[in-house]
C-alpha cells in the first residue's frame, strides 16, 4: 500500500469526505439499518454541510484526513462541546476509513490527532456516539480504552435506532493508547 499521509482537511476535501462517509455507512450499517435508507443516502447532500464546517475555520472544530497518494482513505472530525455531556467537553463526531486503510493504525492516528488538537483548545475528555449494532466501531473504541457510558434509543432521519455513548476522561491516556 502507498504511504499514508495525514493533514488538516480543507474545503477542497468536502466531496471526498462526504463520499467516504456514505460508503462507510453503507458498509458498516448494512443489516443494522434498513437497506432502503442506506441505498438512498447521497453524498452530495452532505457535501454542503462539510463545506460549511471546513470553511468555518473555527479552533473548536478539528477535521483531519488520511491520504494514500491523492486518494482520501480516511477522515476524522471532532469539536468542543458546549454544554458538556457526561462531564466530557469534546466529541469525536466522525471517524471513517476505507477498508484498505483499516487495521493498519490509520484510525488510531486520526483519533490521536483529534484528541491532541482538541486538548490544545481546552478539552479534557472526549465523547463518541456509535450505532449500537456497529460492533467493529465499538470494539475499536473499547480497544482504545473508552468507557461505556450509555446505551439508549434515538431517532435518526425518522428511524428508531439504538446508540451507544463511549467516553475518554483522560486525553493524554487516549493519545498514549493510540500510539501503542
Amino acid at each position: 500500500m502507498t504511504e499514508i499521509t495525514f493533514r488538516r482537511a480543507t474545503a477542497a476535501d468536502a466531496a471526498a469526505i462526504a463520499d467516504l462517509r456514505v460508503d462507510s455507512w453503507r458498509t458498516t450499517n448494512r443489516g443494522v439499518m434498513p437497506d432502503a435508507y442506506l441505498d438512498g443516502m447521497r453524498a452530495d447532500e452532505s457535501t454542503e454541510m462539510w463545506l460549511q464546517v471546513l470553511n468555518a475555520d473555527l479552533p473548536t472544530i478539528a477535521v483531519f484526513v488520511a491520504e494514500a497518494g491523492t486518494e482520501l482513505v480516511g477522515f476524522a472530525a471532532g469539536m468542543l462541546l458546549m454544554p458538556e455531556k457526561f462531564d466530557l467537553n469534546a466529541e469525536l463526531t466522525a471517524i471513517y476509513l476505507k477498508p484498505i486503510a483499516q487495521r493498519g493504525g490509520v484510525g488510531r492516528r486520526l483519533l490521536s490527532m483529534i484528541a491532541s488538537t482538541l486538548q490544545l483548545q481546552g478539552a479534557t475528555g472526549l465523547l463518541v456516539w456509535v450505532i449500537a449494532g456497529n460492533q467493529a466501531a465499538r470494539q475499536f473504541y473499547e480497544q482504545m480504552g473508552a468507557e461505556l457510558l450509555i446505551e439508549q434509543p434515538f431517532t435518526w432521519d425518522g428511524l428508531d435506532l439504538m446508540e451507544t455513548g463511549y467516553g475518554w476522561r483522560d486525553l493524554t491516556a487516549l493519545r498514549q493508547a493510540c500510539a501503542e
